[in-house]
C-alpha cells in the first residue's frame, strides 16, 4: 500500500483544495482494483481507442470452441495462425490478457492454474470478479511464443473455464492495478476533460458517449442516481447532467469494473468544473503579445462575442453550414467532456481565436477558427500545433481536419506541421488527415516547450 499512499500525497501536494476525505474516497478506489458518427464530422466525438496499448479482439477461430471473441490475427502482433511476436519480451514468449469465468467451487482455480503451467504459462497477475453465479477471473499472462490464441482458449476450456476472451498485452499492463487506478483518479483530479480518457483506460476499449439531459432517458424510465449495468452496457449519471454511456460489445461488465467507474465519474461531479493553470504567453511576428490557454464551457461567452466580430466568410469557412448556427455548436464544442480546447486571448482578455480537439474513435478531429482582424499572423498554427501535440501524448493514431479546398490558411496549418498528410474529398469537403506515428511525429515540427495544461 506504501505505492497507494505515496500518490495521494503527491495528489494531495500538487492539486489545491481536494479535501481530505475525497484523498481517502480515492485511496479506496485504487484499493479496490487490488485484487482485480460523428456529429456529421463534428458531433457525436469520444476518446481515442488507442490510448490504452489494446486491441480489438476478432472472431474466433473456426472450431476453437471458444465462447467469446479470440485475439488470434489481431493487426501486426500476429500472424494468420495467431502467432505472437515477442512483443518485447524475448522471442520465447509473448504477454496475454485473458478473461474467463470459472466455477464458484473449491479447486475450479487452481485446476485453470495447473492447466496453465502444464503449457508453461506464467501469470503474472490476476483479478477476480465475483458473480451470483461463478467468478470472472481475469489473467495477465506470460505464455510461450508459440502458443496461440486458439490453443490458449482451448487449455482454459478443457480445464473448466468458460466465456473466455483473450486479447495480447503489451508493458503498460504490468503496472500495478492500485497505482494505474489512482494515476486514473489523479489526472482526472487535474483536469475534468480527463474522464473519459481515464473511463477507457479504466475499462479497456469502448464507446463512451455523453447524452444531454433531454436525451438521457431510455425505455422503462431514467437512468437511476447509482447508474445501471445492464450486460455491456454501464449507465452512469454525468456530473454536468445527461447520462454517460459505456458500451463494450464484446465482453460484458462485471459488478467490480462498474464500482470502479462509479467511484471515478463521483470523484469528478465532486470536484466540479476545472481546467489545468497552464498557459503560454507567445509574441507574434509584428509584436503584439497573446496568450494561449486551456477554455472550457465557461468561456462560451467569450466565444459568442467572437462569433459576432468574425465575417459570414470566416465562419462559413469553419462551420460548413448556415452561419446562424454556429452559436449552437459552441457549448458542444467547449465541453471537456468531447475533447480538449485552446484560446487565444489579447492582452485585454479577449478572445481572438480557438482550437479544438475532438474525440472521434480511432481518428481525432482538429478545427480552428480565428477572428478576420487576427488572421495571417501565426496564430492558427501556433493553436494547430499545441492541439496535435496534445493528441500525440494520447497516443492517436492520426488527427483530420475538415475544411473546404479554398481555406488556404488551414491548409497552409497542417502543412506547416511537418507530418505525412493524406487528401481527399468528402461530401463536397476537403478532408486532411496527418499520421501520428512515432517516427513522424519525431521529424515533426510540433512545440518543443511548455505543453497547455500540464503545469
Amino acid at each position: 500500500m506504501s505505492d497507494v499512499t505515496h500518490a495521494v500525497a503527491h495528489l494531495a501536494e500538487h492539486v489545491p483544495g481536494v479535501p481530505v476525505m475525497l484523498l481517502a474516497s480515492m485511496a479506496a478506489l485504487a484499493a479496490t482494483a487490488g485484487f482485480r458518427t460523428r456529429w456529421t464530422r463534428r458531433h457525436g466525438h469520444a476518446p481515442p481507442t488507442d490510448d490504452t496499448g489494446s486491441r480489438p479482439p476478432s472472431a474466433p477461430a473456426a472450431g476453437s470452441g471458444a465462447g467469446a471473441g479470440s485475439g488470434a490475427g489481431i493487426g501486426n502482433d500476429t500472424d494468420a495462425d495467431g502467432r505472437a511476436d515477442d512483443g518485447g519480451e524475448g522471442v520465447d514468449s509473448a504477454l496475454w490478457r485473458m478473461r474467463t469465468t470459472v466455477r464458484d467451487a473449491p479447486g475450479s482455480l487452481a485446476a485453470l492454474c495447473a492447466a496453465l503451467a502444464e503449457r508453461r504459462v506464467d501469470i503474472l497477475s490476476l483479478q477476480t470478479h465475483p458473480l451470483a453465479e461463478g467468478t470472472v477471473d481475469e489473467f495477465l499472462l506470460r505464455a510461450p511464443g508459440e502458443l496461440t490464441a486458439t490453443e490458449l482458449v482451448e487449455v482454459v476450456s478443457a480445464a473448466g473455464g468458460a466465456d473466455t476472451w483473450t486479447e495480447r498485452a503489451d508493458a503498460h499492463d504490468l503496472v500495478d492495478a492500485p497505482t494505474r487506478v489512482l494515476a486514473l483518479a489523479a489526472r482526472t483530479a487535474q483536469d475534468a476533460a480527463e474522464l473519459p480518457l481515464a473511463l477507457r483506460q479504466l475499462l479497456g476499449r469502448c464507446t463512451i458517449r455523453s447524452l444531454p439531459a433531454a436525451a438521457g432517458g431510455r425505455p422503462g424510465g431514467e437512468v437511476p442516481p447509482e447508474g445501471s449495468l445492464e450486460d455491456t452496457v454501464l449507465r452512469l449519471r454525468a456530473p454536468e447532467g445527461g447520462v454517460i454511456t459505456v458500451e463494450r460489445p464484446y465482453l460484458p461488465f462485471t459488478p467490480a469494473e462498474f464500482a470502479r467507474a462509479r467511484a471515478l465519474v463521483e470523484l469528478d461531479a465532486r470536484l466540479g468544473p476545472r481546467l489545468p493553470r497552464g498557459r503560454d504567453v507567445l509574441t507574434l511576428a509584428e509584436g503584439s503579445d497573446i496568450t494561449v490557454r486551456r477554455a472550457d464551457t465557461r468561456d462560451v461567452p467569450a466565444a459568442k462575442a467572437m462569433h459576432e466580430r468574425c465575417s459570414a466568410r470566416t465562419l462559413g469557412m469553419r462551420y460548413h453550414g448556415p452561419v446562424g448556427d454556429a452559436d449552437r455548436y459552441l457549448n458542444h464544442l467547449l465541453s471537456p467532456r468531447f475533447g480538449r480546447t485552446l484560446a487565444a486571448q489579447t492582452a485585454s482578455g479577449r478572445i481572438v481565436g480557438l482550437g479544438h480537439l475532438l474525440w472521434d474513435g480511432d481518428e481525432t478531429e482538429v478545427a480552428l477558427l480565428v477572428e478576420d482582424a487576427w488572421q495571417h499572423r501565426g496564430i492558427g498554427g501556433e493553436l494547430l500545433g499545441r492541439l496535435v501535440a496534445m493528441a500525440a501524448e494520447t497516443d492517436c493514431a492520426s488527427v483530420y481536419a475538415v475544411t473546404q479546398a479554398s481555406n488556404t490558411g488551414m491548409v497552409a496549418a497542417m502543412r506547416g506541421l511537418g507530418l505525412p498528410l493524406d487528401y481527399q474529398i468528402e461530401e463536397g469537403t476537403l478532408v486532411i488527415t496527418a499520421r501520428l506515428d512515432s517516427a513522424s511525429r519525431d521529424a515533426a515540427r510540433l512545440p518543443q516547450g511548455q505543453r497547455i495544461g500540464r503545469d
